[in-house]
C-alpha cells in the first residue's frame, strides 16, 4: 500500500508541498497520517473536537496529539460547541460540524501558508456517497462521487477499501479509536453501510472492486460530457460582465434540453426542476425564475442570468413618479377618473383618497398580512400565496406594495379590498407593472 500510495500521490500533489491533514483518530486518518509521514512529506495535523461524545471526544484529541508528538508532527486542535451552533442555526448536526471544521481548516490553511488539505475518504466512503446521490436524485456529477481532487482539498486514500487500511494498520502496529456513533443506524450514511450494501454485496461480493471499475468509467464519462458540454456552452451561450445569456435555439439541437441548461445554471443555485420549467415555458417572453443569487429571465429567444444579490429590497414611490423600476419589473403610475373594474392582474386600481404617499415597493416578506379582495379580514400573504396555488419560485419574486405601512397591493396578484374603487370614489391610481426586460 505505501508504494501504491506514493506512486499516486505524487501524481496528485507534489513532494515538496506542505499539507495539511484533517486526523480525527478513526483508523482511516491515521493511515493516511503515517503514510504521508512515512513518504517524507511535510505535514501538520488539524483535530476537530466537537464535543459531542463527552470524555470520548476529550480522549480522542489526547490521543491524535499524542501520536503526532511521536511522529514530530505538528499538532493543531480545536473544540467547537456544535450543539449551540446547531441550534442557533438551524442546522443537523452533521451540517453544523461540516460547516464549523471546513472553515476551521480553511483559516488554518491561511494562517500556516498550506496550499492543501487532505482529508482520509476511501473508496467505501465513495461508494455510500454514490448511493445516497443516487437515491436523493442526481445527475452525472453525483452518480461520479466524491472527487480526488476539490479546489485545494485532496483524497488520497479513494483507491483504498477500508479493510485494506485495516489490514495495513494491523500490520504496522498503527493504533486508531473507534468512534461508537459510527455502529447506529441514526444516520442515512450508517444506514447504508451497515444495512444496505451488505444486501448488495449478497448480490455481488465483489461490489467494492466492481465500483471501483465503475467510477473510473464514469469519471471518464464526465470528462466526455464535459467536453461536449464544453462545445454547446461556445455555441449558444454568450457571457457579458455579470451577465449570461444562453440562446433557446439549445433546444433544437438536444434530446435532453432541461439536462443541459441545468448543467449550465446549477452553479447559479438552480435546480432541475426550475430548468424544466424553464425550458417548458420557452416561448413566455417575461417569465422570471429565482435562486438565492441571480435570477433567470425569459426575453424572446433568450435566457438570461443575472445576479439579484445587489438588487434593492425596497423602493420609495413618490407622489410625482409616473414610472419607477424595480429589480426586473416597472411600474407605472397614473391619476385618471376611470372607475371601470380591471381584471388584469397587473393592474391595480385604487382609491386615491386613501392612500397617502410616498408608497414604499419592497419584496413581500414572512409575517405580511393583508385583506384581499373580496374579503373583510386579513389574511397573511404566505398563506395567500398556498390558496392561489402561486408556486415557490414566483413566490420568491413577488412583491408589495404599501402605504403608511398598509399593504395595498400585493403586486400581480390581488388589490387590499379597503383600497379598492366604489361608486363614491373621484380620484384613481392606476398602478401598472410589466417586465422591463
Amino acid at each position: 500500500m505505501q508504494r501504491q500510495f506514493e506512486d499516486h500521490i505524487t501524481r496528485l500533489c507534489p513532494s515538496e508541498l506542505q499539507i495539511l491533514l484533517a486526523v480525527s483518530g478513526g483508523v482511516d486518518s491515521m493511515v493516511m497520517l503515517h503514510l504521508f509521514h512515512k513518504a517524507g512529506y511535510t505535514v501538520s495535523v488539524a483535530h476537530c473536537n466537537f464535543q459531542l461524545r463527552g470524555d470520548a471526544s476529550d480522549e480522542d484529541e489526547r490521543f491524535v496529539q499524542q501520536a503526532c508528538a511521536q511522529l514530530k508532527v505538528p499538532f493543531h486542535g480545536k473544540r467547537f460547541e456544535t450543539n449551540n451552533y446547531a441550534a442557533a442555526n438551524g442546522y443537523s448536526i452533521q451540517m453544523a460540524a461540516r460547516e464549523l471544521r471546513y472553515a476551521w481548516f480553511s483559516m488554518l490553511m491561511q494562517e500556516l501558508s498550506y496550499p492543501l488539505l487532505a482529508t482520509a475518504h476511501h473508496l467505501n466512503d465513495n461508494l455510500e456517497t454514490t448511493l445516497l446521490n443516487f437515491v436523493r436524485g442526481t445527475g452525472i456529477s453525483g452518480m461520479k462521487g466524491i472527487p480526488e481532487k476539490s479546489n485545494n482539498i485532496i483524497r488520497p486514500l479513494l483507491m483504498f477499501t477500508k479493510n485494506e487500511l485495516v489490514s495495513y494498520a494491523n500490520s504496522n502496529k498503527i493504533t486508531w479509536r473507534e468512534d461508537v456513533s459510527n455502529e447506529t443506524d441514526d444516520y442515512d450514511r450508517n444506514l447504508l453501510r451497515h444495512q444496505v450494501i451488505p444486501k448488495l454485496q449478497e448480490l455481488n461480493p465483489a461490489l467494492e472492486q466492481t465500483f471501483k471499475l465503475t467510477n473510473q468509467r464514469l469519471q471518464g464519462a464526465t470528462a466526455v460530457f464535459q467536453l461536449g458540454l464544453h462545445h454547446l456552452r461556445q455555441q449558444f451561450v454568450t457571457e457579458e460582465k455579470d451577465r449570461t445569456t444562453i440562446s433557446t435555439e439549445l433546444l433544437q439541437h438536444i434530446s435532453f434540453p432541461e439536462v443541459v441548461l441545468w448543467e449550465l445554471l446549477k452553479d447559479y443555485g438552480f435546480n432541475h426542476t426550475q430548468c424544466a420549467d424553464a425550458v417548458a415555458a420557452a416561448a413566455q417572453s417575461g417569465k422570471i425564475f429565482l435562486s438565492s443569487s441571480h435570477q433567470l429571465t425569459i426575453d424572446r429567444k433568450v435566457w438570461i442570468v443575472a445576479p439579484i444579490s445587489n438588487q434593492m429590497t425596497a423602493l420609495e414611490v413618490k407622489q410625482n413618479d409616473s414610472k419607477v423600476t424595480f429589480g426586473a419589473l416597472t411600474m407605472t403610475i397614473e391619476r385618471s377618473g376611470d372607475s371601470t373594474f380591471s381584471d388584469d392582474a397587473n393592474e391595480a386600481k385604487l382609491d386615491a383618497s386613501k392612500i397617502t404617499f410616498p408608497l414604499i415597493w419592497r419584496r413581500w416578506a414572512e409575517g405580511d398580512t393583508f385583506t384581499p379582495l373580496g374579503m373583510k379580514q386579513k389574511k397573511k400573504l404566505s398563506d395567500f400565496f398556498i390558496d392561489a396555488k402561486v408556486s415557490r419560485t414566483d413566490k420568491g419574486m413577488a412583491t408589495v406594495l404599501e402605504t403608511n405601512g398598509e399593504i395595498i397591493w400585493v403586486v400581480g396578484y390581488r388589490i387590499n379590498d379597503r383600497y379598492k374603487i366604489t361608486h363614491q370614489t373621484k380620484n384613481v391610481l392606476l398602478f401598472r407593472v410589466q417586465s422591463y426586460l
